[in-house]
């Protein structure tokens, strides 16, 4: 959510984000009414309030009585406003930020950079299902006469190699050491704080995923009716309300969580989309970063999230580039999106394995997520959230990356030590 005096002040920059984002359209003229409306009728209460207490302090009961039916009837008034102005400011996006580049869709997304070397194969190399079949280390049909399409039994060495790839990531987002290095090496001036670790509810209230800014499209959500609760489509989605309506002393900023929860989403618009193998599941697992920092802190915890990124999928071994994306791919709450895409031989191109976002204060002043500045007045956090491993599809890219002519594949070498061994083949 905007903040109401930026909006009346910047008509045009509103407008155009709702164009370039491909929003809902959102009548200003409407909203700014609404609002002065909704001020004068406040303001008008707490006139008739104070002199309500004036009469009833020189009992003065007949005015008394007529100042409060008055009263009456501006409160039963003052609901659907709140109701109707709060529609309209929640209805608007965030503002992209300045370096966002224009666009209709992902066709215009920007490559900021590529990094690693792709791998040469003296072979054809194969997509990750039938890796994943002949391994017998993947077993969609089974999980489809069980579960349904798009579920799936990951097996032996591919189970062990998701929790190696967790223990590796944890290992580096709570090792101050590890991020001091990142850090330097990115060129950045921020705290190394390190994360901590959260297994969020998978489950979330519509009104707080609402708050979240997360709800829509409520066609990608699953819906539990007997309990009004939502299934969450990553971790950030309870990570980041974790703090609603709480005042966080500046001092304690930044407060990072990395959190690892399963995630849950219908795909409704990927009919006929990658429905081999595990790239685009209705369930899988994700360990997603999530922070609260200062306002003039918020690019720089930005760019340290990618650094982190990227210092994994270095040491993975994994090429990669990432993107910025344009105004019509990112999400009303962004201000700022980033992802990070990897190569993957076996299908020839690169794949979208992690995001990163920066909110600023749209989701901080819906969920009430405040600090108290240096005068003691309270002020808004900027919230930041981004992927560390989308665990399929990294699997996918170490599967992809690290086959070799005879079948099997190769583990990187920081996963070794948590696999004990050094290949994975068919048992």
């Amino acid at each position: 959510m905007l903040d109401i005096k930026f909006i009346k002040e910047n008509r045009d920059i509103i407008e155009s984000a709702i164009k370039n984002k491909r929003s809902k359209p959102v009548d200003l003229n409407e909203l700014i009414t609404v609002y002065e409306e909704r001020k004068e009728l406040k303001k008008k209460l707490d006139d008739l309030n104070q002199k309500r207490n004036v009469a009833q302090q020189n009992r003065a009961n007949e005015e008394g009585i007529a100042l409060k039916k008055e009263l009456v009837e501006i409160e039963a008034k003052l609901p659907d406003l709140d109701k109707k102005f709060m529609s309209l400011m929640i209805a608007l996006p965030n503002i992209p930020s300045a370096d966002t580049p224009i666009g209709k869709d992902d066709t215009e997304n920007k490559v900021l950079r590529e990094v690693g070397e792709k791998p040469k194969f003296d072979f054809k190399p194969k997509e990750h299902f039938v890796l994943g079949t002949e391994l017998d280390i993947i077993d969609n049909e089974r999980a489809s006469n069980v579960s349904g399409p798009r579920f799936t039994y990951l097996k032996g060495d591919l189970a062990l190699m998701q929790f190696a790839l967790l223990h590796f990531a944890f290992g580096v987002l709570t090792n101050e050491d590890t991020l001091e290095k990142i850090k330097n090496d990115a060129g950045i001036n921020i705290s190394t704080k390190t994360f901590t670790p959260v297994i969020p509810p998978v489950f979330i209230k519509p009104a707080v995923f609402s708050r979240m800014a997360r709800l829509e499209p409520k066609e990608e959500r699953y819906h539990t009716e007997a309990d009004d609760l939502y299934l969450i489509g990553s971790a950030e989605h309870t990570l980041g309300a974790m703090h609603m309506d709480e005042i966080i002393p500046a001092e304690k900023l930044p407060v990072r969580y990395v959190g690892y929860s399963t995630a849950f989403r219908r795909e409704a618009g990927a009919a006929g989309k990658d429905t081999r193998g595990i790239l685009r599941m209705h369930q899988f697992d994700k360990l997603e970063m999530e922070s609260f920092c200062l306002p003039e802190q918020s690019y720089q915890e930005q760019d340290f999230f990618v650094a982190i990124q990227e210092h994994i999928m270095t040491a993975l071994g994994l090429p990669y580039r990432v993107i910025i994306c344009c105004t019509g791919d990112m999400g009303d709450p962004d201000h700022r999106h980033l992802d990070l895409e990897t190569w993957m031989p076996g299908q020839n191109k690169y794949r979208e394995t992690h995001s990163s976002d920066l909110m600023t204060s749209y989701q901080s002043r819906r969920l009430n997520t405040r600090f108290k500045q240096k005068d003691g007045k309270p002020d808004f956090v900027h919230m930041n959230d981004a992927t560390v491993v989308a665990v399929g599809r990294t699997l996918i890219g170490i599967m992809e990356n690290y086959q070799q002519a005879d079948g099997s594949i190769k583990v990187p070498d920081v996963l070794q030590k948590y696999m004990g061994k050094s290949v994975i083949t068919k048992q």
